[in-house]
């Protein structure tokens, strides 16, 4: 496969305009002749060179929800390597997942990883004193009076493994669209005295925690390289993984102030990947398809400042010429796992299926599959 440059902190294309154009007539070639055979889907912070061969967009989420729906044989996946992992639980025996560049990982994902959680999960139990919900006889249900569980409940950006994991011990996947629900859904079988462990983002964790109503007396932090602080940890609710993106965490106030101070009235909402602070400031926090509804609903002439990866914020920005809309920090760089993703690796993948021959394909192993399945239907279930 062709190895291509990638200019990182440009959201450009690094090719011609002349080998542009001869990749995306590749890429539209190639998707004809598969037809009805192949989808492909695009995560909003995809390149727009990528989304435009998209059959659907979407958050992870809503991806999720498109992959288990489809009927194609071939779903191609242009994300990151736990979106196409969790494609490829949802989606039957006989349909295939690839992807375009099987590097494109996950910083944050990787920052929680099965052996440190296993490790997290068994001092808990018994420091907190509390029972695995593997032992019930129904996990699925809210928890008996004077019951006391630790309910694991893992963000989707985590690796199959992790979703195996939660799937088996009565826990749920969440997403950024569906956080507080998830939660809530955790609360209610942990029980009044049990606790929900949260990862592998602690900030996702912490704001939805926030606005669900608790206190920061309410939730901890774990963190696999530091001792724990059984104190804080006897007395919360909420026990969150020490992980982070690394894009959303260069959103800062003081971006948010100076947007404020150049331009009065401007409107601001922060993806709750960011820092507490950040969302406390910003007008609105929400999932990137919440952050779409919010700029589509804001009046005309309207200034709007986002905290969140950089295509999906020039893609807007296009979308609505009678607004502006502007990335909170003018340096930030786009995901650059996200960016991984070059139109000339999707055409690769598409004209080998032309060719018969599968490359790049997402297996996650049958055993792993039927727990992490347990996890994410139980998703699927409760935001339907």
């Amino acid at each position: 496969m062709q190895s291509l440059p990638l200019a990182i902190c440009s959201i450009d294309d690094d090719e011609s305009d002349a080998d542009s154009d001869i990749t995306r007539q590749r890429i539209l070639s190639a998707k004809h002749q598969l037809g009805d055979k192949v989808m492909i889907l695009g995560h909003h912070y995809q390149r727009d060179s990528i989304v435009e061969h998209a059959d659907e967009t979407g958050d992870s989420f809503l991806l999720a929800k498109k992959a288990a729906d489809s009927k194609a044989e071939y779903i191609v996946f242009c994300g990151v390597h736990f979106m196409a992992e969790s494609a490829d639980i949802l989606t039957s025996d006989s349909q295939k997942v690839v992807m375009p560049n099987v590097r494109a990982g996950c910083s944050m994902a990787d920052m929680a990883d099965l052996p440190d959680v296993e490790a997290c999960w068994n001092e808990l139990l018994n420091e907190c004193q509390l029972d695995d919900p593997a032992i019930r006889e129904n996990p699925d249900s809210p928890a008996g009076k004077g019951e006391a569980y630790l309910v694991p409940v893992t963000y989707m950006n985590s690796s199959a493994d992790l979703k195996a994991f939660v799937g088996y011990h009565g826990g749920i996947v969440c997403t950024s669209s569906n956080a507080a629900g998830v939660l809530e859904w955790a609360l209610e079988r942990a029980g009044e005295n049990g606790k929900v462990l949260f990862f592998p983002d602690q900030h996702l964790g912490r704001n939805t925690a926030i606005a669900m109503g608790y206190q920061e007396e309410d939730i901890a932090v774990w963190n696999p390289m530091s001792q724990p602080d059984w104190n804080d940890l006897n007395t919360s609710k909420f026990v969150l993984w020490h992980g982070y993106c690394s894009v959303h965490q260069r959103f800062t106030v003081e971006q948010i102030d100076n947007l404020r101070k150049e331009k009065p009235g401007a409107l601001v909402i922060a993806h709750p990947e960011c820092e507490q602070a950040v969302v406390d400031a910003a007008d609105a926090s929400g999932s990137t398809e919440m952050i779409r509804r919010f700029v589509a609903d804001a009046p005309s002439g309207a200034v709007i400042g986002i905290g969140t990866e950089i295509h999906l914020v020039k893609r807007l920005d296009a979308q609505y010429p009678d607004k502006t809309v502007v990335c909170l920090d003018p340096g930030v760089c786009p995901c650059s796992t996200m960016y991984m993703i070059h139109p000339a690796f999707l055409a690769d993948v598409l004209e080998s299926l032309v060719a018969g021959e599968v490359i790049n394909q997402i297996v996650v192993l049958e055993q792993i599959a039927e727990d992490a399945i347990l996890a994410l239907n139980r998703m699927l279930s409760i935001t339907a």
